[in-house]
């Protein structure tokens, strides 16, 4: 009764489960363009060919985004072997153009593969509201940003929020800004993050998104900025929803993030691993052999057979009776029902043992 019960209930949760959307895979072009509209649609290729949903770039007025006084972070100023320009410098060669914006939009399109932005600015997110997107991303920075947040709340109807650099109530206080300006929570994803290129495992705290998934109800994801594929693929294992990775052409390029993204064939082939391991977790939860698995039983399971010839009239024992694959007789579970048996016909070495029918 209680496994019936038990089985019913892991039914119902698989039920919830086939409904929910695939894993969405964001490949991060980012900056890694270096403002040349040729690179960012090469980035473009790539992401169609390794088979993300989304390619996301940056959308921002660098005199907007930072002064004239603002410092390159370190990880900048390692990444790019340049301590003498400022961010607002750095920033400047990095940005997309109206007309690369449109082209690239347009280019996406051609290639059948969704195009979004992160804006870091007031007047990005009224730019990128009239190219008509809806869905929007709001960068780690910004999440403590309360003019931000509200007109981005004002202008988009769905959300994603990387949460680096945050703690719990930061995440709150992002929430409810949306919520209070009309957002339905449904419609917010949080993506747990570190925002450190590239991020050093010991800080990745990956257990943090379940932690955010259960204090806020909400869709989560992962954000990451580690070196190499295994993480985002064990954020999947964990739960996560979204996923988002940079990419480049070529780490070797010059640019603040070329060195902590993937390169096209790892984003490939973490693409291909995720999708991989939707599949894994996709069973019925009830532990019972699979389709794949059911014609081996016979194969790898043992029988209870004759250990030596045994004539008609003796008596089964430790001594003349052993277990052996084939499983297609008695199973070796009742080893002790058979033992203490006579034997009703002679068996030779190796026979399945039976009983008289």
């Amino acid at each position: 009764m209680i496994y019936q019960t038990i089985k019913k209930l892991l039914e119902i949760l698989v039920d919830q489960y086939k409904k929910m959307e695939k894993v969405i895979i964001i490949a991060e072009a980012g900056v890694n363009h270096n403002g040349d509209i040729h690179i960012a649609k090469k980035l473009i290729d790539v992401a169609v060919e390794a088979g993300v949903d989304y390619i996301k770039f940056q959308t921002f007025k660098s005199e907007s985004l930072v002064s004239k006084s603002a410092k390159k972070a370190d990880y900048q100023i390692e990444n790019t072997k340049n301590a003498t320009e400022n961010q607002l410098q750095m920033l400047k060669k990095l940005e997309l153009s109206h007309e690369q914006h449109l082209e690239l939009i347009s280019y996406c399109k051609l290639k059948n593969i969704s195009f979004f932005s992160t804006a870091f600015d007031l007047e990005s997110l009224d730019y990128l509201k009239s190219l008509g997107l809806s869905l929007v991303k709001i960068p780690s920075g910004e999440i403590t940003n309360l003019p931000y947040l509200r007109k981005a709340a004002t202008l988009f109807s769905e959300v994603i929020i990387s949460s680096g650099m945050s703690d719990m109530q930061d995440i709150k206080n992002a929430i409810d800004v949306f919520i209070s300006e009309g957002v339905d929570k449904n419609n917010i994803s949080i993506l747990h993050c570190n925002t450190e290129y590239p991020t050093p495992m010991k800080d990745v705290n990956l257990l943090a998104m379940g932690n955010i998934k259960k204090e806020f109800n909400v869709k989560i994801g992962y954000s990451d900025h580690t070196l190499g594929i295994e993480v985002p693929i064990a954020a999947v294992a964990l739960g996560a929803k979204i996923i988002e990775k940079h990419f480049t052409l070529d780490r070797n390029l010059p640019g603040p993030d070329q060195l902590a993204s993937l390169e096209p064939i790892e984003l490939k082939e973490m693409v291909r691993t995720i999708r991989n391991i939707e599949l894994a977790i996709s069973g019925n939860g009830v532990k019972e052999p699979s389709e794949s698995e059911r014609k081996n039983i016979e194969i790898a399971r043992k029988s209870i057979v004759a250990k030596t010839d045994i004539s008609k009239g003796q008596i089964f024992s430790e001594e003349n009776i052993t277990t052996k694959r084939p499983g297609n007789g008695i199973s070796p579970m009742l080893w002790n029902e058979v033992l203490g048996k006579v034997a009703y016909k002679d068996f030779n070495e190796d026979d399945l043992i039976d009983f008289e029918k």
